[in-house]
């Protein structure tokens, strides 16, 4: 292939500010040319700033009572595990490199309540689950739980709810106390099964420094809380909800949304309370959620904290990379992959993601 030279003559109109080199070809004089650190891969891997890699994943697995598993409709490759079904898939993800998982339960409605005394039940499926999975995989697996009441709860709350009408709009309230409280049976309960790390993610105030002192107490001083820091009243959560059946219910009498207790979307330095006082707590990682839409919360933490900061790739973001997957409109891998590089450049250590084992990604990213 011969490569194209511009002629030496005057046969176009001359632009301002080019010139000819010694070898008369075209010139605009510059010493500075930042291409020269991507013309080749080994130039572009050797100066690259970001890598995604495994185990950078934590794995999200939905779980049911049934011996089967479900499709999810809203989350096409996602499913409803059964119990052996989540071992089968621990041992995948632990072949790729993926040693984080964590499990989200679809409780049966009959064992639901208001209080969702259910959830630190110790012959529940989440205790169980994990001591099944402690049992196989030993240390090579970290297994996090999700602490909230709102897959237990048959208001579809994160919380208690009140029975009086003085909470906003005139409707029932989220009991703050009595929820923490809950919070604090559910995570020994899972700490007491074997969890490696709980995540509080119901937003309730004082709840890390509750959690903490109670896992201390019992003598769990190595189990991790992850903070669920930056979680917004985000309208991206709405497949997660078709997953586990937990969206609120009209019948709580409560408002049908979560925005007296999750953060409101419009807000950034209201992120910066919530972790003082969860670094404070005894916290020892931060989470954001959503990821995407919230790369600058990401970044605003990871500049004001020296905690490790975690993201949340949500049900949303993945429904919508996936319906225009299967539309053809997009590259399924390579705009996961850049949409999981995009945390790692945000600030995030950690990403939450169920991507983890889909991509398969074992080796740092390239594009």
């Amino acid at each position: 292939m011969v490569a194209f030279v511009l002629p030496a003559s005057n046969s176009r109109e001359p632009v301002f500010g080019f010139q000819r080199n010694l070898k008369d070809e075209l010139w605009l004089p510059q010493r500075a040319r930042p291409r020269r650190n991507r013309k080749n891969e080994a130039i572009r891997s050797m100066t690259r700033e970001n890598e995604v890699k495994p185990s950078n994943f934590i794995y999200p697995l939905f779980v049911h009572t049934k011996d089967h598993n479900e499709e999810i409709a809203s989350m096409p490759g996602c499913l409803r595990h059964s119990a052996d079904s989540v071992m089968q898939e621990v041992g995948e993800a632990l072949a790729e490199g993926v040693s984080n998982i964590i499990l989200f339960p679809k409780i049966p409605e009959e064992l639901k309540s208001n209080a969702a005394d259910e959830c630190h039940n110790p012959s529940g499926i989440v205790p169980e689950l994990i001591t099944r999975i402690k049992s196989k995989y030993g240390s090579s697996v970290n297994v996090w739980t999700d602490v909230a009441l709102d897959p237990y709860s048959d208001q579809g709350h994160d919380g208690i709810v009140s029975s009086d009408r003085r909470g906003d709009g005139g409707m029932a309230r989220i009991l703050n106390d009595e929820t923490v409280e809950q919070l604090c049976r559910q995570a020994l309960a899972q700490a007491r099964a074997g969890a490696d790390v709980v995540a509080p993610s119901d937003m309730m105030d004082g709840r890390i420094g509750a959690i903490r002192d109670a896992l201390d107490s019992e003598g769990f001083t190595d189990v991790s809380v992850v903070a669920y820091t930056a979680k917004y009243a985000s309208a991206f959560y709405g497949p997660f909800r078709d997953a586990l059946e937990s969206a609120p219910r009209a019948s709580s009498g409560a408002p049908r949304n979560k925005r007296t207790y999750q953060m409101d979307p419009a807000n950034s330095r209201e992120a910066l309370v919530e972790a003082r006082l969860d670094v404070a707590e005894g916290a020892d990682m931060l989470m954001v959620k959503p990821g995407m839409p919230y790369l600058d919360i990401i970044r605003l933490l990871k500049d004001n904290t020296h905690l490790p900061i975690s993201a949340y790739h949500v049900s949303g973001e993945y429904a919508m990379l996936k319906a225009a997957a299967l539309r053809g409109w997009i590259n399924e891998r390579d705009t996961v992959l850049e949409s999981l590089l995009c945390f790692k450049r945000a600030g995030a250590d950690a990403i939450l993601t169920y991507y983890a084992k889909q991509v398969r990604v074992v080796c740092v990213l390239s594009i």
